[in-house]
């Protein structure tokens, strides 16, 4: 029950952000693919990538907190649903070359944030969170004392 609840408060915080950062007005842009949307993603992709490889591979988060983190908080700030209605919404205004470069650049772009995340993980989150124990290193080292 308990990861529920991280859940539910994970993505209503996650959706207010969304909210909040789809009304800012980017200065001065004026084209057609959904720049808002897209930074969106981008951060949420290199966020989401980020904490699971801190969480599974340097640090161990509660299951429960990053279930609330990263299906919860993220899973509302980011959307694929968002990205394909703007993308068909420009598909029926007849943009279709931004149709695509929106596509395009939102996989492309997202693919790298998510690299960049768990690259960036794998050499501060060491550092930050220290090294986590490996579990066969335990095991040998309990062996060793009987």
């Amino acid at each position: 029950m308990r990861k529920y609840i991280y859940i539910g408060c994970g993505s209503f915080i996650g959706a207010v952000l969304r909210y909040l950062a789809k009304g800012i007005q980017i200065y001065n842009y004026h084209e057609n693919v959904p720049l808002n949307t897209l930074l969106i993603n981008i951060l949420g992709a290199f966020i989401m990538a980020l904490i699971l490889t801190i969480a599974l591979e340097v640090w161990a988060f509660d299951p429960d907190i990053r279930l609330g983190i990263t299906t919860g908080l993220l899973g509302a700030f980011t959307t694929f649903s968002t990205l394909c209605k703007e993308t068909v919404v420009l598909m029926q205004n007849g943009d279709y070359f931004p149709a695509i470069s929106y596509v395009t650049i939102s996989t492309i772009l997202g693919l790298g944030a998510a690299y960049f995340g768990i690259v960036v993980a794998r050499e501060i989150g060491p550092k930050l969170f220290g090294e986590k124990e490996n579990l066969s290193d335990l095991v040998e080292n309990e062996s060793d004392v009987d």
